[in-house]
């Protein structure tokens, strides 16, 4: 796993440096494929129930699930979401970052800082012995507290020998609830957040998922593993 976890991070890294105006999101899908097979891993994402790209790469008001594209060319000002996974010795990672191109917005930067700043809220609760839904609720208060809403639609989960496995690990509800935490449990917390109205929308693609009402959107996810002590963050770059 924490192999795995920091081939992911090194994929979502590059993305977000390669995030600027005049390229395409395809271009950023072939280099994350090309690194994590690069690493001796597969994307996870590949594939995945017909998912045809490497990485799920979301501009603006798209929350998740951006199918990279050839037509879709980033420009001065836009936010990009990139979500990867990465599949090696029977074990996935799995992580996600909102990266600015360009010069953007105050309150488009804001949003980017709220989202990123809900997960680590959210994972002071990661403990063992805690309940799934007190990290739930940490996230969903910081995030309301500062204006924006939290997606209910789509949710974290357990991440490991599949992608996706249980305990689903929603951004919002009431704390107390849920799976109780156990030291060797491996999640993945994935705060989404609406610049506007929580509810959102899937595109006739089937993928794309859009905000309901037109706002940015903005996603941060890590996989994380849960000790007897403090959580352990497994998408990290060994030179970070």
């Amino acid at each position: 796993m924490r192999r795995a976890g920091r081939i992911t991070a090194g994929a979502r890294k590059l993305a977000g440096a390669l995030v600027r105006p005049g390229v395409t999101t395809l271009e950023i899908d072939a280099a994350v494929r090309k690194y994590i097979e690069g690493q001796g891993a597969r994307p996870s994402f590949l594939g995945y129930a017909g998912f045809p790209g490497s990485a799920c790469i979301s501009v603006n008001d798209v929350v998740i699930h951006g199918i990279p594209s050839k037509k879709v060319v980033l420009k001065e000002g836009d936010i990009v979401s990139v979500d990867v996974g990465a599949y090696v010795d029977g074990f996935h990672g799995d992580c996600a970052a909102t990266f600015a191109c360009g010069q953007i917005s105050d309150e488009a930067q804001r949003l980017i800082e709220v989202t990123q700043r809900s997960f680590w809220e959210g994972i002071q609760f990661a403990r063992s012995g805690q309940r799934v839904s007190d990290i739930s609720h940490a996230v969903q208060q910081y995030v309301e507290a500062h204006g924006y809403s939290v997606v209910r639609d789509f949710v974290g989960h357990g991440v490991g020998a599949k992608l996706h496995e249980a305990p689903e690990v929603p951004n919002y509800g009431p704390a107390g609830h849920g799976a109780r935490l156990q030291p060797g449990m491996t999640i993945a917390v994935e705060p989404m957040v609406c610049q506007g109205d929580w509810h959102v929308r899937v595109l006739k693609d089937k993928w794309t998922t859009v905000t309901a009402d037109g706002s940015l959107a903005a996603h941060y996810e890590n996989t994380i593993l849960i000790t007897e002590e403090e959580p352990e963050v497994l998408t990290v770059c060994e030179e970070d």
